[in-house]
């Protein structure tokens, strides 16, 4: 862990605390030499449980000097990394700083390798998505799926949804539903009439998928979740 001045973990925490109760978060960035904190939007769509950073912000410090770590805050939870945290901090490449604005306890946290389980992973935007899940289900199967670029935020996501133009890309077909056998990917309009869902199906009338906001779960495919459905596609290999 790269060690922070004590000046600077000093700015992030009065950071946090003019931010309470929502979730606060920056960059430590080395300019020229020396540590500066950056504080950074959140975009989450509810800073009170979680934190989404800006990434104009995240261009904008690596144009400015070195990233060196993330900094964010749990207003109403002690420090130590969460799930989400852990999967986000991997992602990120970077250490992380944690503090509760509250209590002005610290925790620390580095990428070490954690991987998920399939199931019961939280939603991070980006991190631990939907797609996220697929392609990870893919990867067990010996399958490597690209991983698009997503808009900054969910919200940009649902406006203008990317799945229905890059299968193809990914490298499958479109089939029949009637036909759907184990490994087929499902596209579905959840509350939208644009499909901006996918899931999995692994057999026996079962789907793996990951909601917003939910955890990842493995639930039967029909009823709902099968009106919802606007595509199904097969890996070609």
């Amino acid at each position: 862990m790269i060690t922070i001045n004590d000046a600077i973990k000093a700015e992030a925490l009065a950071y946090a605390q003019a931010e309470d109760p929502l979730e606060a978060c920056g960059l430590i960035v080395v300019i020229d030499g020396a540590q500066q904190f950056r504080p950074c939007l959140n975009l989450a769509d509810e800073p009170e449980l979680d934190f989404l950073l800006d990434p104009d912000a995240y261009r904008a410090a690596e144009d400015a000097g070195e990233v060196v770590a993330l900094f964010h805050s749990h207003p109403a939870t002690p420090p130590e990394p969460s799930d989400a945290d852990r999967l986000s901090c991997e992602a990120s490449g970077l250490p992380w700083l944690i503090a509760n604005p509250k209590t002005e306890a610290w925790a620390e946290l580095e990428p070490n390798g954690y991987r998920a389980p399939l199931i019961g992973r939280p939603w991070v935007w980006g991190v631990s998505d939907c797609w996220t899940l697929v392609r990870d289900w893919y990867a067990e199967q010996g399958h490597s799926l690209p991983d698009w670029p997503r808009p900054r935020t969910p919200a940009e996501f649902e406006a203008a949804p990317l799945f229905a133009d890059l299968w193809r890309e990914a490298g499958f077909v479109e089939i029949d539903p009637a036909d759907i056998a184990e490994g087929d990917a499902v596209l579905m309009a959840i509350g939208n009439h644009i499909l901006n869902h996918v899931g999995v199906y692994v057999g026996e009338q079962m789907m793996l998928h990951h909601l917003r906001g939910r955890l990842s779960s493995r639930d039967l495919y029909g009823g709902w979740l099968q009106k919802q459905t606007g595509w199904v596609g097969r890996l070609v290999p």
